[in-house]
């Protein structure tokens, strides 16, 4: 007998070739896809009538910052906002300075319950709270696998705050998290949320903070998630001060692996950029966010390697970020279609893979492959069949589509619902928390 047996779907790939099959099954055991086929004549614990529904691989969101999950609409008083840098001080260096335990956990748990309401199955997330370092990755990965979703999380070192102190304990905490999921492992526990060793971006970051943090990867076996080059500042903070391209002071350290985040890289040089692939590292694009704080759009997508998509935070809706990200990069008269970005979302997977030690299968509905997966209700006007399939996906789907949510074969949004029956409660509370934070922020100074 099987878990959980979806009956009569139509399943729709989202990596190459874009596979659209119909009236398929799909049995979970556990929390793997144990056989998909046409009648399976299963028993099952639960069925799902998947008839006029389409099976997809859950989306990732390739890059996050769950603390910004309270942020949305946030009442403070703010100086001027002319650059990039400004923005980063008058806004988010304020607010990660007004987090605390509280307000981190409830961060982490809306964050979540936003992305299975919008069908991402898994967020990598990249933290900061300048005053609550110790146990805060602790406390976003609690926030995460208490909803059930599926991600990785780290903490951004950085000196913009207390010098070299801050450094330490940014890095301390990120060796702490790591070996807190390798004792869980050890015990035989399920974990939905790994490890990475987190840093700001190379300007905030000096050689003497860059070597503990390539110290920490190696101590740990992870690979790193830092912002390079979102705005042209960084590099030439690095020419200035290092003489040397950016991506060239971060090899020098051993920061550039297979497991390593590059996030933005909007002013790398193609240069810089052949460098990164030749490391085999994933890069995170999030055109949203560019667009936001207007530091230009990255032209050079398709040079890329290891390309994958994210928000950049505030939410983990990855169909309206991947329209986004089409809908931009054809303004700037880029060459690519929906199915170069709908293969770059799936690519994600390949990112999540990595960060649990090759522990998971994502991306596909396939035997043997992981339970993260979404059913949506799109009722297609037009066929829906493999050579159109990215098209819909771009044009068509939406988060409004999502009603089955499923993470590790566990269902945690159904028909248009969340399971769990306390989520009311909790966007309640993260209400009256975010007021609070709000207050807090309000008075910290840029």
């Amino acid at each position: 007998m099987v878990d959980l047996l979806i009956k009569n779907i139509r399943i729709m790939q989202t990596q190459p070739p874009f596979t659209v099959e119909e009236g398929m099954d799909v049995a979970i055991e556990g929390s793997l896809i144990s056989k998909v086929g046409k009648n399976l004549a299963l028993e099952a614990k639960e069925t799902i009538d998947g008839s006029g529904k389409t099976l997809i691989p859950g989306n990732v969101c390739a890059h996050h910052h769950y603390y910004s999950g309270l942020s949305r609409g946030m009442l403070i008083s703010a100086g001027p906002q002319t650059d990039f840098i400004q923005v980063l001080k008058e806004w988010w260096w304020r607010l990660d300075r007004g987090l605390r335990e509280e307000s981190t956990y409830y961060s982490s748990l809306i964050c979540s319950l936003d992305a299975i309401a919008s069908g991402t199955t898994s967020c990598v997330d990249h933290h900061a709270s300048p005053c609550y370092i110790e146990g805060s990755l602790s406390t976003i990965a609690k926030g995460m696998e208490e909803i059930g979703v599926r991600g990785s999380t780290c903490f951004e070192v950085t000196d913009r705050n207390r010098g070299m102190e801050e450094v330490e304990e940014g890095v301390a905490e990120n060796i702490r998290f790591a070996k807190e999921v390798d004792e869980r492992l050890k015990r035989g526990e399920e974990v939905l949320c790994e490890s990475t060793i987190g840093g700001h971006a190379p300007f905030t970051i000096p050689d003497e903070g860059l070597k503990p943090m390539g110290d920490a990867m190696e101590q740990t076996g992870r690979g790193m998630h830092i912002h390079v080059a979102e705005a042209s500042y960084d590099s030439v903070w690095s020419h200035h001060f290092y003489n040397k391209d950016l991506a060239d002071r971060l090899d020098s350290f051993g920061l550039l692996t297979p497991k390593s985040l590059i996030v933005h890289g909007v002013h790398l040089s193609e240069k810089e950029i052949q460098l990164i692939n030749e490391r085999d590292c994933f890069f995170a694009v999030n055109p949203r966010s560019n667009m936001n704080n207007n530091i230009g759009c990255n032209t050079k997508l398709p040079m890329i390697k290891n390309l994958c998509l994210g928000t950049d935070g505030c939410g983990g809706n990855m169909f309206e970020e991947i329209k986004i990200g089409f809908f931009k990069h054809k303004d700037v008269t880029g060459p690519w279609w929906p199915s170069n970005f709908l293969e770059v979302l799936n690519r994600g997977n390949r990112l999540v893979e990595s960060q649990f030690g090759g522990r998971i299968k994502l991306g596909k509905i396939e035997e043997g492959y992981t339970a993260d997966i979404v059913l949506l209700d799109y009722n297609n006007p037009t066929p829906l069949v493999t050579e159109n399939a990215p098209g819909h996906f771009v044009w068509g789907m939406g988060s409004g589509c999502v009603n089955t949510t499923i993470v590790n074969g566990k269902v945690l949004f159904r028909d248009h619902k969340f399971v769990r029956s306390d989520a009311s409660d909790i966007y309640k509370r993260a209400a009256e928390v975010a007021g609070e934070l709000w207050k807090e922020v309000d008075k910290i100074k840029a």
